[in-house]
């Protein structure tokens, strides 16, 4: 059974992760890693991909950045995301051949993750991501480069869900937000339930999950910065 390379990294700034990624994603390119899966948070940023119009920062983006929140252009698919301390965010950087089929996975491993925790969740017709009855708990985007995938998921925790309530997230007007605390009502539960991801993801894309410290990615030649 092919590994996955799981890295735990805690708190990450967004800039500093997609540096991260770029450098992995080459050297998954060039056959020198595995799949790798990188776990982490970002301080508060809003993450704006290809689709992006601009009604979907309606405060203009001085105000945002009043708030103490980061805004940056992403090549991934979809619209305005928001990344913040709390939501764990997911990382696959994984050799596909089929991008719909590895979202729908991608889709499926949430769900089940979820269901860990006693949430049924679901994906709903014409839409990506994951969903509790009408409320979205987490968000897609990825972006493929010579067959190899950045970008990748999203799922609140126990983040503050109001810069949700200042954009027009991924694009829906009128979207109500959830999160694993609030359909819960247990605080905290980030280590638990990334744990849970992890296995839950290496499963539906069939591999041995293979947990791998930060310091071991940095030390690869190819992924050094």
């Amino acid at each position: 059974m092919p590994e996955l390379w799981v890295c735990n990294l805690g708190l990450v700034d967004y800039d500093e992760a997609l540096r991260l990624q770029e450098r992995i994603r080459d050297a998954r390119q060039a056959d020198e890693v595995p799949d790798v899966l990188l776990l982490l948070e970002h301080p508060p940023v809003y993450t704006k991909g290809r689709r992006t119009g601009p009604g979907d920062l309606p405060m203009g983006e001085a105000w945002y950045e009043a708030q103490g929140i980061q805004i940056r252009d992403v090549d991934r698919g979809g619209r305005v995301t928001y990344h913040g301390p709390g939501q764990l965010v997911g990382y696959p950087i994984m050799r596909i051949d089929d991008v719909l089929a590895f979202v729908r996975t991608m889709e499926r491993a949430l769900i089940a993750a979820l269901a860990d925790e006693g949430i049924e969740a679901t994906v709903r017709e014409g839409l990506t991501g994951v969903w509790v009855g009408q409320r979205k708990i987490g968000s897609i985007g990825i972006h493929v480069s010579r067959g190899v995938t950045t970008h990748g998921f999203a799922v609140n925790v126990s983040n503050d869900l109001r810069p949700f309530e200042w954009v027009v997230p991924c694009g829906i007007e009128g979207v109500a937000m959830t999160s694993v605390q609030q359909e819960t009502g247990r605080e905290g539960g980030m280590r638990c339930f990334r744990k849970r991801v992890a296995h839950r993801f290496a499963e539906a894309y069939g591999r041995r999950q293979r947990l791998v410290s930060a310091h071991r990615l940095a030390s690869l030649e190819s992924v050094a910065a």
